[in-house]
């Protein structure tokens, strides 16, 4: 994928396209979750943003990912826990390019506070 094309997915992903549900309350609703994590190894350059963004679409999760300076890719992810827990899951393989060796996980109070899944940059 040329940087042109994962940017358009990126545009497309990054403007809320999650559908407005109702819910009701005490049905089937899960806990709500929030998870800060950082994945080490080869995972800049291989488009490991661009993926964990549709990822986290399929999957319904809310919030960001962000290359940080020392290589790593940190992102904080809300939702369900068993989204949230597939999503971390995903991170452990990450993209097709990707050879991920760590991923540290810190669970933090759920905050409701991401309209959607984004890039986000220093």
């Amino acid at each position: 994928m040329s940087v042109r094309e994962e940017t358009d997915a990126l545009l497309r992903v990054s403007v809320s396209p999650y559908p407005r549900v109702l819910q009701q309350k005490g049905v089937n609703q899960m806990p709500k979750v929030r998870a800060h994590v950082l994945i080490s190894g080869r995972v800049q350059g291989v488009m490991f943003r661009g993926y964990t963004v549709e990822a986290a679409y399929e999957r319904g999760v809310r919030g960001w990912v962000r290359n940080t300076r020392d290589r790593r890719v940190e992102a904080v992810l809300e939702g369900e826990r068993k989204d949230v827990e597939d999503m971390i899951r995903w991170c452990h393989r990450g993209s097709p390019f990707s050879e991920v060796t760590a991923v540290d996980v810190q669970w933090l109070d759920y905050t409701g506070e991401f309209p959607d899944f984004s890039v986000t940059y220093f």
